[in-house]
C-alpha cells in the first residue's frame, strides 16, 4: 500500500508534541519556527502526517507562498532564512516513496505548482527513480563530542591565535535577551554588505520576529562581543535543538575585526552548545572561512520539482532579477555615501553567505535567493 499525507491542524499541540520527541526532528520544524516563517513570508504553514495502512510513520512540515499568484510549497524556500525542514520519519520509512508521496500531496491535495525541500536526512541515493531536479547544499559539521581541549586544537593554528588574540584585547562575550539585539545586530550586518558593494537581503523585522517567536522556547542563543569600553563590536545568532545546534547569522564592525571577536564567539558558542548536550554544530552553509574551526564537509541535496516546466524558468529569472536589484541598491548606496569598495581579508568572518557553486545534472538553475549574498548566516545558507 502506497504511503500517503493528511493535513493536519496547524494549531493543535498533539502534532508538536510528537515532533519534539523525534530525535531527527529540527529548531526548523517547530511551531515557533513556522510562526517566525509565517509572520515574515506571510505564508500559510503545512503540517503533515505520513500514513502508511493507517498507522502514523512520519510528519512533513512547511509553508506555502504565492509568488507571481502561483501556490508554492516550501520546505523550505530560498530566502526564508531557514535551513532543513522536509520530513521526519520512522526508521525503517522508505524516504525516497515518502517524497514521491510529498510531490503528489502538494500538486494534488494543496493545489501546488512548484515544491523545494531541503531534508537533512535525504541523500543523493533517496533521488534514484524520483523526477526531480537539486542542487547541493553544502556545510560544515563539528562534533561536539570531543573534549573541549580536542576541539580547540582541531582548529587551525590561525583560528587558535584569533580566539587567544580577542581575549587578550579584552574582549567579553555575553549572552543577551533583550530584542534591541536586533538592532545591534542589523546595524553591523548593514556594515558588512556594504563591504561587498551589497545591501541585507532581508530587513531588521525579520531578525526581531526571529527573537520574538523563537528566543521565548530556550531554543535561540544571541551573543554580543563587547570591547574593553563595553562597545558592542560583534554579534552572533544560534537556534539549537535536539542535540544539534546552527549558525544562523553573525556580523561584525569592519573597524573592530582586528581584535577577532567573529572567532571567539564562534568558540563560545560551540562551548555553550556543548554545555547544553548538544552533539554537533552545523555552521549553516559553505565558505572556506569555515573550514579553520575544524567540522566535517556535508552535502544535503535540495530538490524541486514543477508541475509544469515552465515555472522553474520563471524562478530562475526572478532569482536573478532579486540579485541584480540588490547589487543595484548597494551601488547607490556607496554612491550616496561617497565611499568607494573596500577590500578587507575579514569578508567572510562574520558569515557572509556565498553562492552555491556545485549543480547537479538535475539542476535547472543555480543558487538560492538569499541566503548567500553576503552575511548572515543564515551564517549562510538558506537565502540564495
Amino acid at each position: 500500500m502506497a504511503y500517503t499525507f493528511e493535513r493536519l491542524d496547524v494549531q493543535s499541540e498533539d502534532w508538536s508534541a510528537k515532533i519534539g520527541t523525534k530525535e531527527d526532528g529540527t529548531i526548523f520544524q517547530t511551531p515557533a519556527w513556522l510562526a517566525f516563517l509565517s509572520e515574515t513570508q506571510h505564508g500559510e504553514p503545512v503540517v503533515a502526517a505520513l500514513s502508511e495502512r493507517g498507522k502514523t510513520i512520519g510528519y512533513f512540515t512547511g509553508m506555502i507562498v504565492r509568488k507571481f499568484g502561483l501556490r508554492i510549497l516550501g520546505s523550505p524556500f530560498p530566502g526564508w532564512s531557514t535551513d532543513y525542514m522536509g520530513l521526519i520519519l520512522s526508521a525503517g520509512v522508505d524516504r525516497r516513496q515518502a517524497v514521491q508521496a510529498l510531490i503528489t500531496f502538494a500538486f494534488q491535495e494543496l493545489g501546488c505548482l512548484h515544491l523545494e525541500m531541503m531534508d537533512r536526512n535525504l541523500t543523493l541515493k533517496d533521488l534514484d527513480g524520483l523526477d526531480v531536479q537539486h542542487r547541493v547544499y553544502r556545510s560544515f559539521e563539528i562534533d561536539l563530542t570531543r573534549s573541549e581541549e580536542e576541539l580547540f586544537s582541531n582548529m587551525t593554528s590561525a583560528c587558535r591565535r584569533c580566539v587567544r588574540k580577542a581575549k587578550k584585547e579584552g574582549v567579553l562575550i555575553e549572552e543577551a535577551r533583550d530584542l534591541g539585539f536586533a538592532d545591534e545586530y542589523y546595524v553591523q550586518l548593514k556594515d558588512v554588505f556594504a563591504k561587498h558593494g551589497l545591501v541585507p537581503t532581508y530587513g531588521i523585522e525579520r531578525v526581531r520576529q526571529l527573537i520574538t517567536h523563537v528566543h521565548p522556547t530556550g531554543q535561540l542563543l544571541l551573543l554580543r562581543a563587547r570591547d574593553r569600553s563595553g562597545r558592542c563590536i560583534a554579534t552572533g545568532i544560534f537556534p539549537h535543538l535536539n542535540g544539534v545546534m546552527y549558525f544562523w547569522g553573525g556580523a561584525s564592525w569592519r573597524q573592530h575585526q582586528l581584535l577577532r571577536p567573529n572567532e571567539v564567539i564562534q568558540w563560545t558558542a560551540m562551548k555553550i552548545a556543548k554545555q547544553k548536550g548538544h552533539r554537533s554544530y552545523d555552521m549553516g552553509g559553505g565558505g572556506e572561512f569555515k573550514r579553520k574551526y575544524g567540522g566535517s564537509e556535508i552535502a544535503v541535496p535540495w530538490i524541486r520539482k514543477s508541475k509544469y516546466p515552465w515555472i522553474c524558468y520563471l524562478r530562475d529569472i526572478a532569482q536573478q532579477s532579486h540579485k541584480l536589484r540588490q547589487q543595484s541598491l548597494g551601488q547607490v548606496n556607496r554612491l550616496l555615501a561617497r565611499e568607494g569598495p573596500r577590500e578587507s581579508t575579514e569578508a567572510s568572518e562574520i558569515g557572509i553567505r556565498k553562492p552555491l557553486s556545485q549543480k547537479s545534472k538535475h539542476e535547472c538553475s543555480t543558487v538560492r535567493p538569499e541566503c548567500p549574498s553576503p552575511a548572515t548566516s543564515h551564517g549562510t545558507a538558506r537565502d540564495s
